[in-house]
């Protein structure tokens, strides 16, 4: 450990120490708003794989969905949705890694939530109005602030300070009684220095999936101050969602028949009839943010920026747990008196010892994060170093609201508790050296230190003391080469380690995870087309693959699959057919598979070879066709492929998605020239615009029968399924002022 720091923090000083033997020069800079997350973003000429997306290309499809379906059409981006709908619970796959091994920061703070390492945007909905620029970076990518990029990073950031005051009212409407709300404001620049802005958003849906309803709200408030080379941001930011949760999907022969049925909250009486559904089986959470920016230009060659961060969440899943189905159907034992810790009982002479009751399940938790960073450029040097810390202190805990017969419990007793402390240490500096016209280099060394303690039992009254450190060292290095002014090639090479999440201790999974990438690029760029090319080798230690089957509150499950690896080929191109027609193709193929697999199949343990690893199509391809026939009309026909794919590591045919085809139009009409107005933009969104009926998410699990036949052992294979919406559409119209 000791090692690790020494070696971080001495590169950091060096970088540091060289860049100020430079002298100052003239070279361009950036604008204050881009350092904020220049410690974490990279240039268009880097050797990293990214991908860029500006404010006014996310807006013209803004209608209320979620940002990972606002990212869908991205290279090797695959999304799904609980509701089915893009409204809720959405989730995002990139190079087939799931959305807990995406690295999210938002201005330079990490969003992933520092126990299950997930992203869940529902607690953000229509943060993609506040959105000024998102990239995503492929791979590994540059060292980032939290948890280690095992498929991509993707950071964003928030609204620029404007110059001059607007005001917007935007409202749409859909399918499934889906809508949205928000009004957005700023005061302009005051007295040349001074700025505030803001937002409310109201989003509410039906879902596609019966009952998997949300009432979704969110806020956004900045207060700036600019002044020359200094600028300072106050923002708060927060969300407030209720969802009635669609997370059990369906077998394949509800599919067929009945394919929007949703499975959560049945209700049956002690004969096994069924009653209906429980009508508040909700997740209902809500979670502030507070950050602190400083950006400060000291000349064309210096620039820090200092961000301070407090995040509160806040929130409970409430549940009907019956008796009949959590035995007969889920075969959980949750409605058992012993489960709960009580005691027998005896009404009219009959030995009761199970019950329906109602439950929540609460997780109440802060996150503090300290980031700042120095960069200095001059006409060869662009070096950037830094420090980051977190702690979060989070407590886990559940009620008991009510139950059929007694059990010992009053209202909003808990019968279990827990807490989980984590911190996080970072030290990095990277640097680019432009070698001559033709040549750079770059390098990245960070050093990530990490303790997780945890205390208490867990939702299934199990205890769970854990108490490990982990010490990462993660160098990366690359080269560009510009051939000429249209072609340009990079090699990248970068480390990433990871630790365990929380549910991971669960299943006593202690081990860390490795990766190391390796990225060869070209880029063509002429008036009419650009081309963006990468070929791509992922080789993974100990790597936490998805198993297919999930926990009792949706979420998957993972287990270490020994070695692994990911190798493949991304091509994205943008080419200008005419002046007002644009195509954006692009295709991700890979190959994606765990090395001599080994599975307990019969009672047996098998060595299957090698497997396909989880939930990782061999083909992802997108495309997007803009037609502008006049300056204020645009069409935009979307296509998504996506490969079939296995929902688990064993190559079982029951665990295969098939492939799908979508298509989606986008039209935005702007009327200009308008008294009080400044404009009025109508927009229309058909999703699925062919009524495709198809499935992106699923789970696969296995279970070992030594009761139908003993003493034989027979594994028994399933499914579920999350299917998505056939067409539907979205229509809105923003007024700004």
């Amino acid at each position: 450990m000791k090692t690790l720091r020494i070696t971080a923090i001495l590169a950091f000083a060096v970088a540091t120490m060289t860049a100020q033997e430079k002298q100052q020069d003239t070279t361009s800079v950036e604008t204050l708003e881009e350092v904020l997350v220049q410690s974490v973003r990279v240039k268009a000429d880097s050797p990293i794989t990214h991908s860029n997306l500006s404010a006014e290309e996310i807006e013209d499809r803004n209608l209320g969905q979620d940002i990972p379906i606002l990212l869908n059409y991205l290279p090797s981006v695959v999304t799904t949705s609980d509701a089915g709908a893009g409204v809720g619970y959405t989730y995002l796959r990139v190079r087939g890694s799931d959305g807990s091994r995406v690295n999210v920061t938002l201005n330079g703070i990490p969003f992933n939530d520092a126990e299950s390492q997930g992203t869940f945007f529902v607690n953000l909905p229509d943060f993609a109005s506040s959105v000024q620029s998102l990239q995503l970076q492929r791979g590994v990518g540059t060292s980032t602030n939290g948890s280690g990029a095992f498929g991509a990073s993707l950071n964003l950031l928030t609204d620029a300070v404007a110059e001059e005051a607007y005001g917007e009212i935007a409202n749409s409407f859909g399918s499934y009684n889906t809508r949205r709300h928000n009004v957005k404001f700023s005061t302009g620049l005051l007295n040349d220095h001074f700025e505030i802005a803001g937002r409310l958003s109201n989003i509410a849906s039906d879902g596609y999936i019966d009952r998997a309803s949300s009432d979704l709200k969110s806020y956004f408030l900045q207060g700036a101050f600019k002044d020359g080379n200094t600028l300072i941001k106050a923002i708060t930011f927060g969300g407030r969602e209720e969802t009635y949760q669609a997370y059990y999907g369906i077998d394949a022969a509800t599919l067929e028949t009945d394919r929007t049925f949703n499975t959560v909250g049945q209700q049956y009486d002690n004969a096994g009839n069924f009653q209906g559904f429980y009508d508040n089986e909700v997740d209902n959470y809500a979670q502030d943010h507070y950050q602190l920016l400083w950006n400060q230009r000291f000349n064309n060659n210096w620039s820090t920026n200092v961000a301070l961060n407090y995040t509160y969440g806040r929130g409970y899943f409430e549940q009907y747990v019956d008796d009949f189905y959590f035995s007969n159907i889920l075969f959980s034992g949750d409605s058992q008196f012993d489960f709960l810790g009580a005691e027998p009982i005896e009404i009219n002479g009959e030995t009761i010892t199970s019950t329906d009751y109602i439950r929540r399940r609460w997780l109440d938790n802060d996150f503090y994060a300290v980031n700042a960073n120095a960069n200095y450029k001059d006409g060869n040097w662009d070096i950037t170093g830094g420090l980051f810390y977190s702690l979060y202190d989070g407590d886990h805990f559940g009620e008991i609201l009510w139950s059929e017969f007694p059990i010992e419990y009053d209202y909003k007793d808990r019968y279990y508790e827990g807490t989980g402390e984590k911190t996080e240490f970072t030290v990095f500096t990277k640097a680019t050296y432009q070698i001559n016209n033709k040549w750079s280099v770059f390098a990245d060394l960070q050093g990530r230190f990490v303790t997780h303690k945890t205390s208490g039992t867990e939702s299934d009254r199990q205890p769970l003391n854990v108490d490990v450190t982990y010490d990462f060292f993660n160098p990366k290095a690359g080269a560009s080469f510009q051939l000429n002014k249209q072609n340009q090639f990079y090699f990248s090479y970068g480390r990433a380690n990871r630790e365990p999440r929380r549910s991971d201790f669960e299943e006593e999974i202690f081990t860390a995870e490795t990766l190391d990438d390796f990225e060869l690029g070209w880029r063509y760029v002429s008036d009419r087309i650009t081309v963006n090319s990468n070929l791509f080798y992922m080789d993974y230690q100990n790597q936490l693959v998805l198993t297919g089957a999930l926990d009792d509150v949706g979420q998957p499950l993972r287990a270490t699959s020994g070695e692994s690896y990911r190798l493949g080929l991304e091509i994205d191109a943008q080419i200008k057919v005419l002046d007002n027609l644009s195509v954006l193709p692009n295709i991700a193929l890979s190959t994606n598979k765990n090395r001599d697999f080994v599975f307990s199949r019969d009672g047996s343990l098998v060595n299957l070879g090698n497997t396909n690893i989880s939930f990782s199509p061999e083909i992802v391809a997108g495309n997007a066709i803009l037609y502008r026939p006049m300056s204020n009309l645009e069409f935009g026909f979307l296509s998504k492929f996506v490969g079939e794919q296995f929902m688990g590591n064993i190559d079982s045919e029951v665990s295969k998605l098939d492939s799908y085809f979508i298509n989606d139009l986008n039209i935005n009409y702007t009327v200009t020239s308008l008294p009080v107005v400044r404009e009025i933009v109508f927009s229309a969104l058909v999703n699925n615009l062919f009524n495709v009926e198809y499935v992106s998410n699923g789970y696969f699990f296995t279970f070992d029968d030594d009761f139908s036949n003993p003493p034989t052992v027979t594994t028994v294979e399933g499914a579920g399924f999350f299917p998505q919406a056939t067409i539907n559409f979205l229509v809105g119209a923003t007024v700004k002022f």
